[in-house]
């Protein structure tokens, strides 16, 4: 007698989660929570879940109050509701959102969230998060941007431990806070931060890529094949420690005199530093294929920040096949082995980085071989994996 195949029952398919995303930047903004958030909503639609985004009124805004969305794959959907903003005093190319705790109550009562997940804790975030305890929503945050260590590069290092103490208030209050590295997470919990998850980074290797080198561009920024381009990427602001990678150049210059430096990005110091140094090449802000295409065509990287929560652009350098130079914390602790897929300093000696910097400028065999091992790093870091996790965080809080 013939025995039947046994087969085995299919996987239960996941329930479709209505999730409320508040963020107070977002694209087209340029800046890493703004990308970041962006692409961990567009896995959420392609998981085929639904978002509902609400975030401050942007400049380049021609929508109406609320607009359609269309998600790029899946069968998720997306309704983006803008509130209203204001510009900070001290650094007019961030906004705070508004309190909007009338909006979202409406919205909310109309159809419940089955979560909410806080991108930023200003005002926006601040009415997010008292009206979710209020309907008994669960609410998870994301810790993404170190502002306590902000306030000493604006002479206001006096706010430092209330801007912390407003911090923690804020995340205990939430489920969970999510956070992108092991470091992060002792760090926040030796400071009295509770239910801290890790939620990983990821890079998109198809669009940072050794492939979008181009001599065109480089011809553009004034260097031939064999002159070292030394390349940062991000604002142009005093947190970012920038004296420093103006300071490797310099050093860098006086051994290759023909070295160029490359700036991409905008903030408070752009005009100081345009005039302190006419002979840098500064891009402004760029995008998407544009800004791949400056990082390949790039030989070095340097990144002096010092009070990064993560820092995507190191991932992004590593993409493109770039030796990185930058401090042993965040992004680069996480994903750089020293002296084989970059070069990790020790966070209190400036000089060791400059050092690093001037040595991988002269040394083009070593600094081509780093970045081929920090492209092999960054195709492990699929951003797929990483919306996995996320997804999993919502289940498990709406169970």
């Amino acid at each position: 007698m013939k025995q039947a195949a046994m087969t085995l029952p299919a996987a239960p398919a996941r329930r479709r989660l209505f999730i409320a995303v508040v963020a107070e930047t977002y694209p087209p903004e340029v800046n890493g929570v703004a990308l970041t958030t962006e692409r961990l909503v567009q896995g959420l639609l392609e998981a085929g879940h639904r978002v509902q985004l609400i975030r401050p009124v942007q400049a380049a805004d021609t929508v109406s109050q609320m607009a359609p969305m269309l998600s790029q794959g899946g069968n998720g959907d997306c309704v983006v509701v803008t509130v209203a903003g204001m510009t900070i005093p001290f650094y007019r190319h961030l906004q705070l959102g508004l309190p909007a705790r009338r909006t979202l109550a409406r919205l909310w009562r109309r159809e419940r969230p089955d979560a909410v997940h806080i991108v930023t804790e200003g005002p926006l975030g601040a009415s997010a998060l008292s009206l979710s305890r209020r309907l008994g929503l669960a609410v998870l945050s994301g810790f993404h941007t170190n502002f306590q260590n902000y306030s000493r590069y604006y002479k206001m290092g006096f706010l430092q431990n209330p801007i912390m103490g407003y911090l923690r208030w804020f995340h205990n209050r939430c489920q969970c806070t999510l956070v992108p590295t092991e470091e992060l997470r002792g760090h926040l919990a030796a400071h009295g931060f509770h239910n801290l998850r890790l939620l990983a980074r990821g890079v998109d290797t198809r669009l940072f890529s050794p492939s979008r080198r181009t001599e065109a561009l480089r011809r553009e920024w004034g260097v031939e094949a064999a002159q070292p381009v030394v390349l940062y990427v991000g604002r142009l602001a005093a947190e970012k420690n920038l004296q420093l990678a103006v300071a490797a150049f310099q050093a860098i210059r006086e051994e290759r005199p023909d070295a160029r430096f490359v700036l991409v990005g905008d903030g408070p110091l752009a005009s100081s530093l345009q005039k302190a140094h006419p002979d840098f090449v500064f891009r402004g802000t760029r995008h998407g294929k544009d800004l791949a295409t400056h990082y390949a065509s790039a030989d070095l990287f340097l990144f002096p920040s010092l009070t990064e929560t993560f820092g995507n652009v190191t991932l992004e350098a590593m993409a493109s096949g770039l030796a990185v130079v930058a401090f042993d914390y965040a992004a680069a602790r996480q994903h750089i082995v020293h002296g084989r897929s970059g070069m990790r300093v020790a966070c209190t000696d400036a000089a060791a980085f400059v050092l690093a910097a001037r040595r991988l400028a002269l040394w083009p065999e070593h600094r081509q071989a780093l970045g081929r091992e920090a492209r092999r790093a960054a195709e492990t870091l699929d951003w797929s994996l990483i919306s996995r996790s996320l997804e999993d965080l919502f289940v498990e809080y709406t169970q």
